[in-house]
């Protein structure tokens, strides 16, 4: 499998923080990432899919009442931009 850290480290530069987001339903769970942008927009990606787009929206309140609307449960913790870099 290929390693995706050297596209995180290039992202790094517009994005502020990426959340983990379960369906803890699902067996095996299904897993979508939620990426905050440095303008306030939010971006949710499949890594399942290829990391595929699911859907954006212009805040961070948008994008969590989507998860939310779907029973997503957010993992604890965000990983910060700057930790990467």
């Amino acid at each position: 499998m290929l390693s995706h850290e050297p596209v995180l480290a290039e992202q790094a530069k517009t994005w502020k923080f990426l959340e983990l987001w379960v369906d803890p339903v699902l067996f095996p769970p299904k897993i979508l990432m939620l990426i905050g942008d440095q303008d306030g927009t939010c971006r949710i990606f499949s890594p399942g899919a290829n990391y595929k787009l699911v859907v954006a929206h212009s805040n961070y309140e948008a994008a969590r009442e989507w998860l939310l609307e779907d029973e997503y449960e957010r993992v604890q913790g965000q990983l910060l931009a700057e930790e990467v870099l």
